[in-house]
């Protein structure tokens, strides 16, 4: 069972949401980024104006900012933090007892499961449509 209270639940379940987030919205970001260089180089180039340092810096920040959104709405009384069905930890309450419960879910699914899952997948099969584009046409040179 969970030996802690009900603050330390809420805390432990908000960190484990918000490094959930940050890692995932983290590689969504990553493959973003690799596909504009890779597959877009004019538009890749955007980033090479600004210096190096502030435009990682401006993504990481972005990156932080859309992960502690979904993970402070819990603490705003959108969804909730609670024990997981057996007890022995904390996180979201998946069984939801409100239509804003439902509405958080439905949103966390959509805007950090699902969007971020198709964003990486497009982003990597168009380098991977790239490059044999340009094995191709190498091999005909």
């Amino acid at each position: 069972r969970w030996l802690f209270n009900q603050a330390v639940c809420t805390l432990y379940a908000f960190c484990g949401v918000l490094f959930g987030l940050c890692s995932l919205t983290s590689l969504t970001v990553l493959s973003t980024v690799c596909c504009l260089k890779v597959c877009y180089p004019a538009y890749g180039r955007c980033w090479d104006a600004v210096s190096d340092l502030y435009s990682h810096l401006l993504l990481l920040l972005c990156v932080w900012a859309y992960a502690l959104m979904f993970a402070t709405a819990p603490l705003a009384e959108w969804g909730s933090y609670g024990p997981e069905p057996y007890g022995t930890a904390c996180c979201i309450t998946w069984k939801a007892s409100s239509r804003e419960a439902t509405l958080y879910i439905l949103a966390l699914f959509i805007f950090c499961y699902l969007l971020p899952c198709l964003l990486i997948l497009v982003s990597y099969s168009l380098i991977l449509w790239t490059v044999q584009v340009s094995r191709r046409a190498v091999r005909q040179h």
